[in-house]
């Protein structure tokens, strides 16, 4: 254990260490997604994400008057699958292909390895710094990035707040509230808190990258579309949870052997990039993005000719994907760029 007896760290601090830590770190040393693994993500339902994803891009593109030299980066690829399918889906758009920088941002010496196993396209290369992005018109996509990243948690009790922290009390790990004073979390948030928030959870590495992306985005054109599960609301409220084989975890247990996620809030979300001075900015939930960028007319195009059980696995597992009991409305979209591009396909 690396929390020494009797010690303590914050959440935030205690999270980056399990996920990330470059010897033991979670998402360091092996492949969490698909069945094997501790949770599965759209792109790996059905390749059909992927395609109306890539799809998109290229809508964007033109929009932007098909600039000859644009940045396509993937922040945090997971195994691969995503970029795979928009690389292959591009194939057929010569002019945006070879217009195309295609990046992967990934910290995971594993999760990388196994991204250049399976992508074996030559015009893509993989980053581990955002410095080092050309001076182009940069598209970010960020699927199921943001929730894996660290978050802080402040309570507030009677009329004082508190930060979280682990502590290592006789070996065992457990939850430790210290208390701070309510200007430093707004400092620490950058905004002030309203009188009726009890509950604050807020991760500075997400700010840290926002950011880091719009200063691109304002400097050289480009956007940001994420992709998560969360919900829209000036309330914040505790949805931190540890994931192991697509079961709930004990977030204190399985330490380095388990996934800890949270969910997002897009309206902290579209303060913060509204912020960092870009006003454009489009939220929908999943359901209505991929049903406007036209999945189901592409199933029906790729199913037409299939037998029975084959096009009942591809209805299957759209479904899970757009319904409102599964993906549909959980998982939310949002897009970020400069208004001057005025682009809304898919919302």
């Amino acid at each position: 254990m690396f929390l020494k007896n009797n010690s303590k760290i914050p959440l935030d601090k205690f999270i980056n260490k399990v996920l990330y830590d470059k010897s033991k770190g979670y998402y360091m040393n092996s492949n969490p997604i698909g069945r094997k693994g501790d949770f599965i993500t759209s792109p790996n339902i059905s390749i059909m994400f992927s395609e109306m994803i890539a799809i998109w891009l290229i809508s964007f593109w033109e929009k932007i008057g098909c600039p000859k030299n644009i940045n396509i980066i993937e922040l945090g690829a997971g195994n691969g699958e995503m970029m795979l399918q928009i690389l292959k889906t591009v194939e057929k758009f010569n002019k945006f292909k070879s217009s195309s920088n295609f990046i992967i941002y990934e910290k995971s010496p594993y999760l990388k390895k196994l991204q250049k196993n399976k992508i074996k396209f030559k015009n893509i290369k993989w980053i581990n710094n955002l410095k080092k992005i050309s001076k182009a018109p940069s598209i970010f996509i960020a699927n199921e990035f943001f929730d894996a990243l660290p978050v802080k948690q402040f309570v507030k009790k009677g009329n004082n707040w508190h930060e979280k922290y682990v502590v290592n009390k006789n070996k065992s790990l457990e939850f430790f509230e210290k208390k701070i004073k309510t200007e430093l979390v707004e400092k620490l948030i950058k905004q002030k808190i309203p009188n009726n928030q009890k509950f604050i959870e807020y991760s500075p590495l997400a700010n840290e990258k926002l950011s880091k992306i719009s200063k691109i985005i304002i400097k050289n054109n480009g956007g940001l579309l994420i992709i998560d599960y969360g919900y829209n609301s000036k309330k914040m409220f505790d949805t931190l949870q540890s994931v192991k084989k697509h079961k709930k975890n004990n977030l204190l247990e399985n330490i380095y052997k388990a996934d800890i996620t949270h969910l997002i809030n897009f309206n902290f979300f579209k303060q913060k990039i509204r912020n960092l001075e870009i006003s454009s900015i489009n939220l929908t939930t999943q359901r209505k993005f991929l049903l406007k960028m036209g999945i189901l007319e592409r199933a029906e195009i790729i199913s037409k000719n299939m037998p029975f059980s084959k096009k009942s696995d591809i209805y299957f597992r759209l479904k899970r994907l757009i319904d409102k009991k599964q993906m549909g409305t959980l998982f939310k979209v949002l897009f970020a760029t400069n208004k001057k591009n005025n682009f809304n396909l898919g919302f």
